[in-house]
């Protein structure tokens, strides 16, 4: 399959690319399993914006810079903050239902904010918007959509019939689910809109196939990757066990949700989070995870008490409808008793390096959302502008394609997908044993809280574990579950290696050897 654009990803930075480079290219957006399964569609929260008499861009900036313990690059954050009303007057046209209160927009406050800022549709924004994205795109002659294609490798002049070493990148291998073969899928621009790493965790919010596949397949082709050690817990997931990975949004401390310890210890009923920081529930989300991450260690809980009963009940039930729906069907009624919650792996900070076009080290390559290290996040991502860096990046990376498609390098003879040397798997219970394997041990040593000891345990059991999926990789055909576990593989070393080059604790990254802060706030670069 050839198209001028691919677009590995069809979430929000993967779709906003698509129809801005439409309207002149044809492209097509390769997505994993259906189109709506990425973290877009998981989003409860909003999207941050200046909109509210009083606030200021300068505000917003300050507030993503405190959360991102400074390590932020100011230039990319003032550019976000500026285009984000634009990219919601987009959306807007896009027919996205956003929440409204008289003539203006409702908004609302999440933890790290210093004003009400957050644009929403109820507790399910991020549906709102893949659905108006995805419709448009459906509607589009120019956009083609594939569903069911599991990205195997960035296709490189290592690929071609004249072996080249140019670095640019012409395309990608992908395996069809639906006809169980690899194909060749080409394009003189490649947009990497795949997602982050949370998968690599026993507990995440993120969504099934978020295996870091962007993340090691740029890493391959010689791409830079940076700041992987900034993995953020989200500090309220629903604690049940019978479902996984349900989030209890941000918003709901916004409105004046407390946590408090649970019944059974002392101190039963009562606010912990005051004890930690003087912004209570509404620290941001490494300082709140921290805190409830200390509080289970400390008293041996399973789970912590999210409490917004005494709230009226209607004001409940208008704010948070799909959460009330949900916990209610799981025997919870949170307009009269609170919510157990734990922390869980929710976002990763780092990633591919990009500039504010989107472009990656290699020629032809760009990427946008989750997937990149942009600079807008640094130690910490802010709550709500996650959704937002994917409408701006997706948005930049295609101004670029379009205004200098003459530069882009043209796509060399590929050679076919080779699989002469292989045969078919003898025993698929290495991939499962090796998948919980690792989510065990980056769960339990580089979590939360880290040490240097818990770190180096991690890279030698990585380092191990990575030689046998190398063996199995090259003797047997790939399958979605052995192209994912290579990548989860690859990912958890650039995390493991990150967290061990940086010998302080800022942001999401606390250390015991390291409990404080350096002078001068520096990146973790990785250089294949």
């Amino acid at each position: 399959m050839t198209a001028d654009v691919l677009v590995i990803g069809s979430g929000a930075a993967g779709l906003t690319a698509a129809l801005n480079l439409a309207e002149k290219h044809s492209v097509a957006v390769v997505a994993k399993g259906a189109l709506g399964e990425g973290a877009t569609s998981w989003a409860q929260g909003g999207i941050a914006a200046v909109l509210e008499e009083g606030d200021s861009f300068e505000a917003h900036v300050n507030d993503t810079m405190i959360a991102g313990a400074g390590l932020n690059d100011r230039k990319v954050v003032e550019h976000v903050v500026s285009e984000a009303p634009h990219a919601i007057a987009r959306l807007i046209e896009l027919g996205v239902p956003f929440a409204t209160e008289g003539d203006a927009l409702h908004l609302t406050r999440e933890g790290g904010h210093s004003h009400r800022r957050i644009v929403h549709v109820a507790d399910a924004t991020g549906y709102a918007i893949q659905q108006a994205l995805e419709e448009a795109a459906a509607k589009h002659p120019n956009i083609t959509l594939v569903p069911d294609m599991v990205a195997i490798d960035l296709i490189t002049g290592r690929h071609a019939a004249h072996f080249s070493t140019s670095g640019a990148v012409h395309g990608l291998y992908a395996y069809n689910r639906k006809k169980k073969r690899v194909e060749t899928l080409t394009g003189r621009a490649t947009i990497l809109a795949t997602g982050g790493a949370g998968r690599a965790y026993l507990y995440s919010t993120a969504p099934r196939g978020a295996t870091g596949d962007g993340i090691a397949m740029a890493w391959r082709a010689g791409c830079r990757i940076s700041n992987m050690e900034f993995m953020q817990f989200h500090p309220t997931c629903l604690y049940n066990l019978q479902v996984k990975n349900f989030l209890i949004t941000e918003a709901v401390r916004g409105e004046g949700g407390q946590l408090k310890l649970p019944p059974g210890v002392k101190g039963a009923g009562t606010r912990f989070m005051p004890r930690f920081d003087e912004r209570a529930e509404l620290a941001p989300r490494d300082i709140v995870a921290r805190a409830i991450d200390h509080e289970i260690k400390r008293l041996g809980l399973d789970y912590v008490h999210l409490d917004i009963s005494h709230r009226d009940e209607d004001f409940i039930r208008s704010h948070f409808p799909n959460i009330y729906e949900k916990l209610l069907a799981l025997g919870i009624d949170i307009t009269r008793e609170p919510i157990p919650v734990v922390p869980a792996q929710h976002y990763t900070c780092g990633g591919v390096v990009v500039d504010l076009d989107g472009r990656t080290d290699s020629a032809g390559l760009y990427a946008a959302g989750e997937v990149t290290q942009s600079g807008l996040h640094g130690a910490n991502r802010l709550a709500s502008n996650s959704l937002l860096e994917c409408l701006v990046f997706g948005e930049a990376a295609a101004k670029h394609i379009a205004e200098h498609w003459n530069d882009l390098p043209d796509v060399p003879a590929i050679r076919a997908w080779d699989e002469s040397r292989v045969t078919d798997s003898d025993e698929e219970v290495v991939i499962a044993q090796t998948w919980g394997e690792i989510r065990r041990f980056m769960w339990n040593y580089v979590g939360i809280v880290r040490t240097t000891k818990r770190l180096e345990r991690a890279k030698r059991r990585i380092d191990m574990l990575r030689q046998e999926v190398q063996e199995y990789y090259a003797h047997f055909r790939v399958t979605p579950d052995l192209i994912e576990l290579r990548n989860l593989v690859e990912v958890a070393d650039l995390i493991v290696r990150s967290a061990l080059n940086r010998h302080e604790s800022r942001g999401l990254h606390y250390t015991i050897d390291y409990p404080d802060q350096l002078a001068k706030p520096k990146d973790t670069v990785l250089v294949p």
